[in-house]
């Protein structure tokens, strides 16, 4: 029994969640101006205003309305030195709710105490995991009865927002030190990399190498560095049909669909697709039973029409679903969510800011992990996607020209998307239907008459695999999805901006030819000639130092070393799947999912297998 409960505890994903409001859309412009975030706070509507007012000048942009659940205790010590042991039910940025037996506490409104407590991971946003010591103040008490125990519900004002106390405790030296090092490792790396011309004559391929992907990574960060969003203008607001394709997610959807719905955007612009593709799991019940909590609890918000669910009438696979949920789209431009990923409440509102640009065709928002603390797997790929949305994309976008608009959170002119949908759909590499990388391939598409950009304030989290088998097969068919596209980019990227595409094809060519540059310096160099590759060795540890001082910069986050894990994990595994996606890149399985062409796979291998099988049965019997 106990075997059983710690495996249903390692497959838990550690999710942080946000307390429930009384109204299921708290977030969505109230039409009859009755109830204002400030409202559902402990705090006074003045103090509130404050405190936002504050957070945006000093470019923090935790809202100070959210709360999180929360189950961890709390020390309290009175003026009298008398001190309180309690559970915290819920916390913010601004306060904390915390429930002490009755006959414990005789705290009353407006008493100072002294709070010492831990804020568990998982349980705020990253960043937020630290010991805290504050004073606070009593701002609201009450009780309430709960299995046959009446407790007492206390709840308390920081003296200091923790965004401001974890800055000042935490982050103020380390950040410093942080940005100190990362222009450091920057110059030793630029140093390097001077010296390896020097060498040149002596393995002109190798140190060019060497030389260009440096090169090129710097550029990353110099032009991730620059990059900024575009700022909000109130008055635009063009309308946004979200569509969301749903494949055996019962565990998610429902958190997906509130999400997209839950926006801070004009009632009568948004609307929210749901196609389900043939799930056969629990996903159409849930689906169907969020809509009709949707239309009971806020109808006045015009749910009955603006969220629908659509079942394909067989399974098609992801592209379908999008192109079906286009075809009945009512507004000018179209938002791509998976199913298992969850818009922040101003995500379309960011999202939709380049289009005031004609000729702009597609941006892409931010993607955070959501299930960041699950476990070691999940804390290495934390780090990658922040770096891989904030520096890489970001450094596309200067330039207008991000190459892939990202499956959790990617925004197209719908006219643009229906031109290609034929093409989309029936799309074929080497004879094989291109059954993944839908998003690399309708940026493709996009970008070869269009610009498309990245909007780093435009964020969701999604869930990504816990799992290492499950990973591997991910990492697995984007590196054959990111080849196929590739090439087909690089037939027309030529056009773009003259230096995005240089940087393009040496951003093409430098993971290619990775495996046989680490293999010729780790294993070539050392037995053929005896020498250590201390050199080498020292560009992979500053080239991971510049990833971790990066998320260290602008996550201010504990996770910052998982940075150096994860290069290391990359050069040790996920490199050589390279070599293999060369050789089978054609391949149109997911590996992950029932797609009809892994359904055909898995019957053609049990059929091989049956027939080897059936080969030894008969020459044993003879």
């Amino acid at each position: 029994m106990t075997r059983k409960k710690n495996k249903r505890n390692r497959n838990r994903e550690v999710l942080t969640e946000i307390k429930s409001d009384r109204r299921i859309l708290s977030k969505v412009p109230d039409p009859e101006q009755m109830r204002l975030s400030a409202d559902r706070r402990t705090i006074s509507r003045q103090r509130y205003n404050e405190l936002n007012s504050v957070a945006r000048d000093a470019k923090d942009k935790h809202d100070f309305g959210v709360r999180y659940n929360a189950n961890f205790r709390v020390n309290i010590a009175t003026i009298g030195k008398r001190k309180l042991d309690a559970r915290v039910t819920d916390i913010s940025v601004s306060g904390m709710l915390v429930e002490l037996p009755a006959d414990r506490s005789n705290l009353n409104l407006g008493d100072k105490v002294h709070l010492r407590f831990k804020i568990p991971p998982g349980t705020m946003p990253e960043g937020f995991e630290t010991n805290v010591k504050m004073s606070a103040t009593v701002v609201r008490t009450f009780t309430e009865e709960r299995s046959g125990i009446e407790r007492r519900m206390i709840a308390f004002e920081f003296s200091v927002p923790l965004y401001k106390y974890v800055k000042r405790k935490r982050w103020g030296l380390s950040i410093s030190a942080a940005s100190l090092l990362l222009l450091m490792a920057s110059v030793v790396i630029v140093l390097m990399r001077v010296e390896s011309m020097i060498y040149l004559k002596y393995n002109y391929t190798l140190y060019l190498y060497s030389i260009i992907a440096a090169t090129f990574l710097l550029s990353r960060y110099l032009f991730g560095a620059m990059y900024k969003p575009v700022p909000i203008n109130r008055d635009f607001t063009p309308g946004v049909s979200i569509i969301i394709p749903c494949f055996n997610e019962e565990d998610w959807i429902d958190r997906t669909i509130l999400s997209c719905i839950n926006q801070e955007y004009p009632v009568d612009k948004l609307e929210v697709i749901v196609v389900d593709d043939q799930s056969s799991d629990g996903s159409v019940k849930k689906i169907r039973e969020t809509i009709a909590r949707l239309q009971k609890e806020a109808n006045s918000f015009q749910t009955t029409d603006r969220v629908q669910l659509v079942a394909m009438p067989e399974n098609g696979g992801k592209r379908e679903a999008l192109v079906k949920g286009i075809d009945i789209a009512k507004h000018d431009l179209v938002v791509f969510v998976d199913s298992d990923s969850f818009l922040e409440n101003s995500a379309i509102r960011h999202l939709v800011q380049p289009f005031q640009d004609p000729r702009m065709g597609g941006v892409a928002g931010r993607t955070d992990v959501e299930n960041k603390y699950t476990n070691f797997l999940t804390k290495l790929q934390t780090v990658r996607y922040y770096v891989a949305f904030r520096v890489m994309k970001a450094a596309e976008s200067i330039f207008d020209s991000v190459t892939c608009l990202s499956g959790p959170l990617s925004c197209y002119r719908k006219d643009l998307v229906q031109r290609n949908s034929r093409k989309w759909l029936d799309q074929k590499f080497l004879g094989q239907p291109a059954t993944f990388g839908d998003d690399r391939s309708m940026t493709n598409y996009i970008l070869e008459t269009h610009r498309t950009a990245y909007q780093d304030s435009a964020i969701c989290s999604t869930i990504v695999p816990s799992k290492m088998n499950v990973f591997l097969k991910q990492q697995m068919r984007w590196k054959r999805s990111w080849l196929r596209e590739s090439l087909r980019a690089g037939s027309f990227i030529w056009r773009k901006e003259p230096f995005m595409s240089l940087f393009f094809y040496i951003g093409l060519l430098v993971p290619i030819a990775a495996p046989i540059i680490v293999v010729h310096n780790l294993f070539w160099v050392p037995i053929v000639y005896g020498i250590f590759p201390s050199t080498f060795l020292m560009g992979l540890l500053l080239m991971a130092l510049l990833m971790s001082f990066a998320h260290l910069l602008f996550r201010r986050s504990k996770l910052w070393v998982f940075g150096l894990v994860f290069c290391l994990f990359y050069e040790l595994v996920l490199l050589w799947q390279m070599p293999v996606a060369w050789v089978t890149f054609w391949k149109s399985t997911w590996g992950t999912r029932d797609t009809p062409q892994d359904v055909e796979a898995k019957q053609k291998k049990s059929a091989k297998r049956f027939g080897l099988f059936s080969k030894r049965s008969r020459a044993h019997m003879k």
